[in-house]
């Protein structure tokens, strides 16, 4: 990619270089695997690619900011807040402005409380059509530090930076000519506003937040509030809607639709090549609070100094897994991005001093007392990877993650299943923010109420919702029928779930009886032993809907019959987002359990061989994501990691390297794990499953101050074989390494091989 010149771009890319927490290099003889580079030494933010994901499936945004900011900074190429469309796709050529964004990362929801700034040279131009212009990737310059965007046509140079809750923004004008900052408030709700004060060369506005899911379309009750403040005296200003400019207007309303649009026009006096500098405070809770942020984030209009602090805090957070620095380009530049993705969400929510809306009733206020407030938690996927990766590397995030799980349960009632847009939504099934919590308590994380976490645990998995509390996406859905069957019959269609997810019982029930199983470790470590007896015995109620004619999950009526017609490769509503094939294989709370059920050992291999010779695995979907990794506990890690291999050619680093939706860094926290050899495929059991290392080393450099080390001696292409293993020098006959041994820092050492090895490990403990 070629970087826009110094002459046009006002701030150079100083800060990726920074120092990051890599430890310095051994001063022992290297072994084979350790012979020291001759390659350049590069930083984390040097090893990005931001357009990894910005094409087809992936659904991510090149955003600047801090690590799970409040707010992120994105190119603009697609106006408004539209279901499934993101602020940016690679493909695109046209560029409408910088936006405050509140994207879900990944996903396929709405953009929401977002608004976005366009600097314009000569003509005015309103409307996101009208003041789209073309412009060419090779005048971008990518990074999470600060974006960057030549415009020679329009003479205009653009550097946007960011951190937590606040953004400053750069317009350098090179033409003889008008210049002017367009502001567009992206709301598609009435009851929001921007107002221009130019006493102050200031704009502040709000945009209503709306719901999605549950209740789809009425007000979320808060909104996002931005201040935007200006280094030079706005000389005429105005405000448009679709309707057209209002010249003079202080205050423009929101208006209701899709299709509405409404925001302001400020007018300066530059000198050509003058630049023109913004600095913007957003907050959930009001202008004052946007401002309050703004002050405690950047007092001051040093643009390079926020570039450099939000660069340092990147380095230091990706730098804490350091690979190989032999590591061909495109496999250094996927495996940082994908961490990178991994730390998008959740989403700041809380102020600078703590305010926040109250969740599911944002009306009244709240203060996140000693701890930041999230909101945004994709739960249905992130309690996969993306949370057990946390609990490694950002142990402080997930426990404060975890308070706010634990806050939202106290303040709405249940826990919430799929919190976003700071309500409770009726997306997706199970129960997975019990997996969230029971993750962080089972690998040592404190620091939250425990007795009140278990409380509303216990609650959501045993009291039924009424019909409003239901309605409003509170509590289990289906609960009474899993209660009264032991699983949810097709009778049961759900229908309080939004509308894409009605049914899915056999995928609920599955779901539920894993989240049971974490109910019954949890009460028992709490010493509750007549709820953990109760819900171990639930976590069984897999088994109520494995048919035991087929070895697969399948459809059960009221009466016990069987669904047909049936094939476990075809799709059909009682299932989420999986074919039978795949959702079998969703009972990680008893795997052993399951492997009886099938036949044992040989015939669950088997099944497992059939579903990948079948093409049935799905890697762009979450219920696939754990399966490969069965084979170690039925004794064939071999089969796992000849197919793992395979899987970590379908992320490149091409714009479209990502084969599905990023889901809030779950696809990304996939590819981490995997590549570092190891993968967690069950949240709240604090261990991990052994893959095979894409990396000759890697070294974690723990948030305790220890380092832990993966060494693969031999590895490299056609060498995913793993023909030994030694732990901290004494061999490893267990194809699985505990929490609690990586924190203990050490060295896990792999020799690999080109061919199968059916000798390792030689046992496989259970």
């Amino acid at each position: 990619m070629q970087m826009a010149s110094a002459s046009t771009i006002a701030l150079l890319p100083l800060a990726l270089s920074l120092a990051f927490p890599f430890a310095a290099p051994s001063q022992s003889s290297p072994h084979p695997s350790e012979t020291p580079s001759t390659h350049p030494r590069l930083s984390p933010l040097e090893s990005l690619n931001l357009r990894i994901g910005t094409a087809g499936q992936g659904q991510i945004v090149p955003w600047v900011g801090a690590p799970f900011a409040m707010t992120y900074w994105s190119p603009e190429t697609r106006a408004g807040e539209v279901k499934c469309i993101a602020p940016y796709y690679d493909t695109d050529r046209t560029f409408s402005g910088i936006r405050g964004t509140h994207w879900i990362s990944g996903s396929c929801v709405r953009d929401y409380g977002s608004f976005t700034l366009m600097p314009e040279s000569g003509n005015l131009r309103l409307e996101s059509a009208a003041r789209a212009v073309p412009f060419d990737h090779a005048h971008e310059h990518l990074s999470p530090a600060a974006y960057r965007l030549d415009l020679p046509e329009q003479g205009i140079g653009i550097v946007a930076t960011g951190r937590t809750r606040s953004g400053l923004m750069s317009f350098t004008f090179r033409h003889d000519a008008p210049a002017w900052v367009v502001l567009q408030n992206n709301a598609w709700a009435a009851g929001g506003s921007t107002t221009i004060d130019r006493a102050h060369n200031e704009i502040s506005g709000s945009n209503p937040a709306r719901r999605l899911y549950a209740r789809a379309g009425e007000p979320a009750g808060f909104s996002g509030y931005f201040v935007v403040q200006f280094d030079h005296p706005i000389k005429s200003s105005g405000t448009w809607d679709t309707t057209g400019r209002h010249d003079g207007s202080a205050n423009q309303p929101t208006l209701e639709g899709v299709a509405a649009q409404t925001g302001a026009y400020l007018r300066f006096e530059l000198r050509p090549g003058e630049t023109l500098l913004a600095r913007i405070g957003t907050s959930f809770v009001s202008v004052e609070e946007a401002r309050r942020n703004l002050v405690a984030e950047i007092p001051g209009w040093d643009a390079a100094a926020v570039e450099r602090d939000t660069a340092a805090r990147w380095n230091e957070l990706l730098g804490q897994v350091e690979i190989d620095p032999d590591a061909p380009k495109d496999q250094r530049e996927v495996f940082y991005t994908s961490l990178y993705h991994s730390f998008a969400h959740p989403r700041t929510v809380s102020d600078s001093d703590g305010a926040y809306p109250r969740f599911a009733d944002p009306s009244k206020l709240m203060h996140a007392e000693g701890f930041t407030y999230y909101d945004d938690f994709s739960a249905w996927d992130t309690f996969r990877a993306v949370h057990p990766l946390f609990t490694l590397l950002a142990p402080d995030r997930d426990r404060d993650m975890v308070r706010s799980l634990v806050a939202k349960g106290q303040q709405g009632g249940f826990l919430p299943i799929f919190p976003a847009w700071n309500n409770y939504t009726s997306e997706m099934v199970g129960d997975h923010a019990i997996a969230i919590i029971y993750d962080a308590f089972a690998k040592g994380i404190r620091g939250f109420d425990v007795s009140e976490a278990y409380r509303l645990v216990r609650h959501n998995a045993a009291d039924v919702p009424n019909a409003a509390e239901s309605a409003d996406g509170r509590g289990r859905r289906g609960l009474a029928s899993y209660l009264k069957f032991g699983y949810i019959p097709l009778e049961d269609h759900v229908l309080d779930a939004f509308s894409p997810h009605q049914e899915e019982q056999v995928s609920r029930t599955m779901e539920y009886a894993f989240d049971d199983g974490l109910v019954s470790r949890f009460a028992a470590d709490l010493g509750h032993t007549t709820d953990a007896e109760l819900f171990a015995k639930r976590a069984g109620n897999w088994r109520n809907v494995l048919d035991p004619s087929t070895g697969y999950a399948r459809g059960r009526h009221e009466d016990g019959s069987w669904v047909t017609p049936f094939d476990p490769n075809k799709q059909f509503r009682w299932l989420t987002e999986a074919l039978a094939s795949q959702q079998t294989f969703f009972v990680m709370q008893d795997v052993p359990g399951l492997i009886a059920a099938e036949g044992g050992r040989e015939a669950f291999v088997a099944k497992l061989d059939k579903l990948f010779a079948d093409g049935a695995y799905d890697q762009s979907n979450e219920p696939s994501h754990h399966i490969a990794y069965l084979y170690d506990e039925a004794g064939a890690p071999w089969k796992a990691q000849r197919h793992l291999a395979g899987l970590f050619a379908s992320y490149t680093d091409r714009p479209d390297g990502l084969i599905g939706n990023d889901d809030s860094g779950q696809m990304s926290a996939w590819y981490v794990f995997s590549a570092m050899g190891f993968y967690p495929v069950t949240p709240g059991l604090p261990r991990y499953a052994i893959g095979t290392p894409l990396f000759p080393s890697v070294t974690l450099h723990l948030p305790g101050g220890g380092t832990f080390r993966i060494v693969a001696d031999n590895a490299g292409p056609g060498h995913p074989y793993i023909a030994a293993a030694t732990l901290n020098g004494k061999p490893l006959t267990r194809a699985w390494i505990s929490h609690a041994e990586i924190l203990a820092g050490g060295e896990l050492r792999f020799r690999m091989s080109a061919t199968p090895v059916t000798t390792w490990p030689q046992a496989t403990s259970h």
